[in-house]
């Protein structure tokens, strides 16, 4: 690939995250059905004539800035399986676990979805991808018992959204490597051990 061509893709993703950062930003302000292309170019400094060269449409737009939080989450979640065949989560460290960077830098477009209704269909298509991506997991590692993989794939999912809902919700008032270590801490934890449990004492025979 030629410099200028390099050069030109540089520009096009340069163009295309101010489109999609500066949508993101007015819907905090406005519903999605209000937002005029002239009020998404005004706050990205561009002009129209760059929105209509990738897209048509303000919807295409949405649809790909949602896209990219799709697959970015799910490269992330992937992270720590780059340099490993099978991965133990013993042996796992915290600064390998990658998913909360994501919504930190996602930040914008997460609070978003949790704090308003706009994007309130979005958050079932993202557990969804997180019930996937541990159903995969789970293929690589038998399950004890008779426990049903998608049940247990469904509570993972949803225990890690959790975990990032609470965060979101408290104004990311701890570090991504904070939320990587109690994700960690959690995996490592078996609530059934050192568990205190009252017995009731047996009551002498008379």
């Amino acid at each position: 690939m030629s410099t200028k061509s390099i050069y030109q893709d540089r520009r096009i993703r340069k163009s295309k995250a101010a489109l999609k950062e500066s949508l993101i930003a007015i819907m905090k302000e406005k519903d999605f059905k209000e937002i005029s292309i002239t009020d998404i170019v005004q706050t990205a400094d561009l002009n129209r004539g760059t929105f209509y060269k990738h897209y048509q449409y303000k919807e295409e737009l949405l649809e790909e800035a949602i896209d990219d939080v799709i697959k970015d989450l799910i490269d992330s979640y992937r992270e720590p399986y780059q340099e490993v065949e099978v991965l133990i989560v013993s042996k796992l460290s915290s600064s390998t676990i990658k998913i909360f960077d994501h919504v930190e830098k996602h930040s914008n477009f997460y609070s978003l979805l949790v704090k308003s209704n706009v994007l309130f269909e979005l958050q079932k298509r993202i557990c969804d991808e997180l019930k996937k991506l541990v159903l995969q997991d789970i293929t690589n590692h038998p399950l004890q018992h008779n426990i049903n993989a998608n049940l247990i794939a469904s509570y993972q999912a949803h225990a890690i959204w959790g975990m990032i809902n609470e965060w979101i919700q408290s104004e990311f008032i701890y570090s991504a490597s904070y939320m990587a270590e109690q994700l960690l801490a959690i995996l490592h934890s078996d609530p059934t051990k050192n568990t205190n449990r009252k017995t009731q004492k047996k009551l002498p025979n008379r």
